[in-house]
């Protein structure tokens, strides 16, 4: 079966010719960063002080601030997800918005042709994304997606009598084993699993829709759940 839900005609948001248009070279880029992370000026990753020194235009390097308490250099990259990257901010910033914007996700070979990087930089790039997004919200899979439950348990041979006896009674295969739901994203290729204790409607219908977009394509197979 598959379900497909309304209203994705109603999205608004910025295109990509207006975020472009945000980010028209890396300082841009990277001033942007700065005021989003830092309302009231630079502060340090390190120890937090608030007495920095920020090089001026034309002396800036990687770590254009120095933090006057603990002697440390630093950028708005370091301890995010840009961290030790060498890629520019803004590829980070285009990066960034394709991932969250497509509503089939993005391969890697896609971002390194649109960004202009090389394919390992981009599926680092995406990963750290992802990985960033994950930390924040938990597993939000865009689809299309595949759901199937299945059971996990020990041979029939190796069970106790007692449920080998209640197997027998039942004639169901998955007495005394473990049942896992689990969801998988054509596109991202990336999947998340969950053992539960029920396989009805409410449980394997909660597990998806608290791990994939609102507006996903969900596949699954012909079971009532």
């Amino acid at each position: 079966m598959a379900h497909s839900a309304p209203g994705k005609h109603f999205r608004t948001g910025l295109s990509f010719m207006q975020i472009m248009g945000l980010f028209p070279n890396d300082r841009a880029a990277e001033q942007w960063l700065e005021d989003k992370r830092w309302h009231n000026g630079a502060t340090c990753p390190k120890c937090g002080s608030r007495d920095i020194y920020t090089r001026p235009e034309g002396k800036r390097r990687n770590q254009p601030h120095r933090c006057r308490t603990c002697k440390s250099d630093f950028s708005v990259k370091t301890d995010t997800l840009m961290h030790k990257s060498n890629i520019g901010y803004r590829a980070w910033a285009a990066g960034i918005y394709l991932m969250t914007t497509s509503l089939k996700g993005v391969s890697s070979m896609k971002m390194h042709r649109d960004l202009g990087i090389t394919q390992k930089s981009a599926w680092m790039m995406m990963h750290k994304i992802r990985e960033s997004l994950d930390d924040e919200l938990g597993i939000v899979l865009s689809g299309p997606i595949e759901v199937d439950e299945a059971c996990f348990g020990g041979k029939r041979s190796n069970m106790s009598s007692r449920k080998r006896k209640a197997l027998k009674e039942t004639g169901r295969g998955s007495v005394g084993k473990t049942a896992v739901v689990g969801i998988k994203d054509r596109e991202a290729n990336e999947a998340a699993a969950q053992a539960v204790n029920s396989t009805d409607a409410d449980t394997l219908q909660g597990f998806v829709a608290e791990n994939t977009d609102q507006d996903a394509q969900v596949y699954t197979d012909g079971a009532t759940a």
